[in-house]
């Protein structure tokens, strides 16, 4: 049989599993102590910079030896109450409820109790079991269902002398779902001082809202956490890995080039590194002139959503992305205004703050930029 070619060693778009995670140490290594604790966290990050892969790898780890039983649910797939308890039963009878009672019959009668009682359905192809929580028409019965549906990880955990955690990914959709499900949470959450529950959220000002505004009921409920990026430092022994993984080798110096433009962004930096390891043949070495053909593909391939971005931003918005593509600063000064011809400084963060709730445009310790790496690149080439 003929060897078959490796394959390309990094990934993007898809969470980033098994040898994929790379340099969340100190991330990983708290996190996985605060959920051992029933510590609540509160995990804030642009989309893209690896919540979810950091918690799905925490999850992996603490549960190949079952230390501690996590339920799962994504928001963002949730855009009712009834879908959120559909979610939440599904995660609660595969990751709770049948490691503790093995029998599948048995994990599923644990939502005998229900107010409103589920429908459950067997997948002919995996023999999984789903639930479909029909509406009743009536706020209580589906706020009673859910209030039950948020108890039973703590009950079924303690009965069993087992710890357990229950994770909500983009936390801030809760919102969308029904502004009174915050209280309705964190009502039942509170009893619950041995559980974890740990909040991803990637829209900033409504996280701050939920977790520190103090008429939110969550307010100071949970330690928080900011995921950045990662240290470009830490980045490039994972990129030579890989190449020389694969019969290949890649130039110090493009490593470099590949780092200076996406600054240690984990989806950006396996994105160049994608295109940028389809350059190069077997025993080749990635140069100056792979890294310059792998960027303007990766350009090629976001271009049309970089230019929807565009098209839909207002002409303030644009004066202000160019100056930021160019010229990220500390902070906005009189003299950066002036200096790249931007409005007054109330319009400016009014600006700022309504592109930093559409992810566009993020602030940290070093100052405003762009959210996206692949976006200013390509502002700086095509709209100036």
């Amino acid at each position: 049989m003929p060897k078959q070619p490796p394959t390309n060693p990094f990934r993007y778009g898809d969470l980033a599993l098994d040898d994929q995670f790379t340099d969340r140490a100190a991330e990983l290594k708290s996190l996985k102590a605060d959920i051992r604790n029933g510590q609540n966290v509160v995990v804030f990050a642009p989309r893209r910079y690896g919540k979810s892969s950091l918690v799905w790898r925490v999850t992996q780890e603490l549960t190949a030896r079952r230390e501690v039983l996590i339920a799962y649910v994504d928001l963002l797939a949730t855009p009712s109450k009834e879908k959120l308890a559909e979610k939440l039963a599904k995660s609660i009878h595969d990751d709770v409820a049948s490691p503790l009672l093995r029998a599948r019959d048995k994990a599923a009668a644990i939502f005998d109790g229900l107010r409103v009682r589920p429908t459950v359905t067997l997948n002919p192809h995996d023999a999984s079991l789903s639930f479909t929580f029909e509406s009743t028409g009536r706020r209580d019965d589906i706020d009673a269902t859910l209030e039950k549906l948020l108890e039973l990880p703590a009950q079924l955990a303690a009965g069993r002398k087992k710890r357990a955690a229950l994770v909500f990914d983009e936390f801030q959709e809760i919102l969308d779902i029904d502004p009174h499900l915050p209280a309705l949470l964190r009502t039942t959450f509170q009893h619950q001082p041995e559980i974890a529950h740990v909040y991803l959220g990637s829209k900033r000002t409504m996280m701050e809202r939920l977790f520190n505004d103090a008429h939110e009921p969550f307010w100071r409920s949970a330690k928080q956490v900011e995921l950045g990026l990662i240290d470009p430092d830490l980045f490039r022994p994972f990129i030579g890995e890989r190449f020389e993984r694969t019969n290949r080798t890649v130039d110090e110096g493009v490593v470099d080039d590949v780092l200076a433009v996406t600054e240690g962004h984990p989806y950006a930096t396996q994105e160049l590194c994608y295109f940028l390891w389809e350059e190069v043949p077997e025993r080749w070495t990635a140069d100056r002139e792979s890294f310059e053909r792998a960027l303007a593909g990766v350009l090629r391939s976001e271009s049309a959503h970089f230019t929807r971005i565009w098209s839909q931003a207002v002409p303030n918005h644009r004066l202000i992305l160019l100056a930021l593509a160019f010229d990220p600063p500390a902070r906005i000064t009189d003299g950066y205004r002036r200096r790249h011809s931007l409005p007054h400084d109330a319009t400016v963060r009014k600006a700022l703050r309504s592109m930093g709730d559409g992810e566009l445009v993020v602030r940290d310790e070093r100052g405003y930029r762009i959210a996206e790496p692949f976006l200013a690149e390509w502002i700086r080439r095509f709209q100036s």
